[in-house]
């Protein structure tokens, strides 16, 4: 009889002990489908699964995030959010504004990431204090990426001014070769745009106009600068650039039908997927003038109801930020580590030029947020922006007449 009580009594505490341990649970909403980008959120989705989670993939293609963040929105007031969801910059303190983000500190303090994390970085994953995102990489924004070959053939050197890229420009056209390769969606203008403006204004005049929204720099004769290349750079794309998705763009330089892009550096990716080397096949470098536009990729979790979803997000959020998954999807996704002590011994040629010169830039004030990937402004304000970089590039509308309405509209949202 005592032996059938004890045998009763274990099996009752070995049942306990197994309904009591949740099983990691994540529903994981991002817009990262292209192929550099599908193969390095398959790295996450491995380790969620070998570290014993069930990942649920929510996947939302198009409009730089623009699509995925129209599917959150539904999701969120159907009282049925995501456990994480890829956000970044003042969207991550909007949607925490809202009441619906998890306090994920934690994870952050037991793994020490204030001790890892670049100080500027890790304000932004902070709600109030109290950590509620976690980072994933650094992509630098400023790039311009050429196919080697087609360089050489022409004898065209990588440029290191807008002079020196429109005069390229010329010689690849007069060669029947189309200069740049760009998608006509809003955010690539915006990023072209956000590029030209820290090229030719510099870093001073970067954050007085894309992030303090200073009037006077918005309607100045820099500013119309900006607009007057803008519309070179406008001539330079070929006539099916409408809607183009920035991964065929990216193809178009691979594949030898344009010279160059001006993309982040998930372009990389695209290249390194397809089995291009950089020094070989082709070409990085910082696009012309000086500074770093840097653009953090996270995750921000949201309140969900369960043990198992929070375990999955604990989980998540400490494979996100773990040495080993920054190195391997960066590897792939073309960025750098978020954290400060990964080793690059690794990584490729253009990764260390972004590793160096965001150092450099951190340090003599040139480090700057994107606006153009939702790292500087909330988005009315970006999109006021955006909305007149794009009309001014799909029209004819003069530079006075485009400084005008830029200082309109962001009077208008302020």
């Amino acid at each position: 009889m005592k032996f059938t009580v004890f045998a009763a009594a274990t099996a009752a505490l070995c049942a306990l002990a197994t309904t009591s341990v949740a099983e990691p649970q994540a529903e994981v909403l991002h817009w990262w489908t292209s192929g550099g980008e599908a193969k390095s959120v398959a790295v996450l989705q491995q380790e969620f699964k070998d570290a014993g989670g069930t990942w649920t993939d929510m996947p939302v293609a198009g409009g730089g995030g623009d699509a995925a963040m129209t599917a959150l929105r539904a999701r969120v007031l159907s009282g049925n959010a995501p456990a994480a969801v890829q956000l970044k910059g003042p969207a991550i303190q909007e949607w925490y504004e809202e009441g619906v983000l998890s306090d994920i500190s934690a994870v952050a303090e037991e793994n020490g990431w204030a001790d890892v994390l670049p100080e500027a970085i890790a304000n932004h994953m902070k709600c109030e204090g109290h950590w509620c995102a976690a980072p994933v990489n650094v992509h630098r924004v400023d790039w311009i990426w050429a196919n080697k070959k087609i360089l050489e053939d022409n004898g065209i050197a990588m440029p290191t001014t807008w002079d020196e890229f429109n005069a390229a420009a010329e010689k690849l056209k007069a060669a029947g070769i189309t200069p740049l390769a760009h998608g006509g969606q809003a955010w690539q203008d915006a990023t072209v745009f956000e590029t030209v403006v820290l090229g030719l204004g510099g870093a001073e005049f970067f954050q007085k106009a894309l992030v303090d929204l200073d009037p006077e720099a918005l309607g100045s004769d820099t500013m119309k600068a900006v607009f007057d290349q803008m519309r070179l750079l406008r001539g330079d794309v070929d006539a099916n650039f409408s809607g183009r998705d920035w991964n065929l763009a990216t193809a178009m330089v691979m594949n030898g039908e344009a010279a160059f892009q001006i993309m982040g550096d998930w372009a990389k990716g695209e290249f390194l997927a397809a089995g291009k080397v950089p020094g070989e096949d082709f070409l990085c470098a910082s696009t012309p003038g000086e500074g770093y536009l840097y653009n953090v990729d996270s995750f921000a979790m949201f309140d969900v109801d369960g043990e198992d979803k929070e375990a999955g997000q604990a989980l998540l959020a400490k494979l996100i930020v773990g040495p080993s998954f920054q190195k391997v999807f960066n590897l792939n996704k073309g960025s750098i580590p978020v954290r400060t002590d990964v080793s690059l011994d690794d990584f490729d040629m253009c990764a260390h030029t972004s590793s160096e010169e965001m150092a450099s830039s951190s340090e003599n004030g040139s480090l700057l947020p994107s606006y153009a990937h939702g790292m500087a402004l909330r988005g009315a304000q970006s999109g006021a922006i955006t909305d007149v970089v794009t009309a001014h590039f799909n029209s004819d509308m003069s530079s006075d007449d485009a400084v005008k309405m830029l200082v309109d509209a962001v009077a208008a949202v302020q």
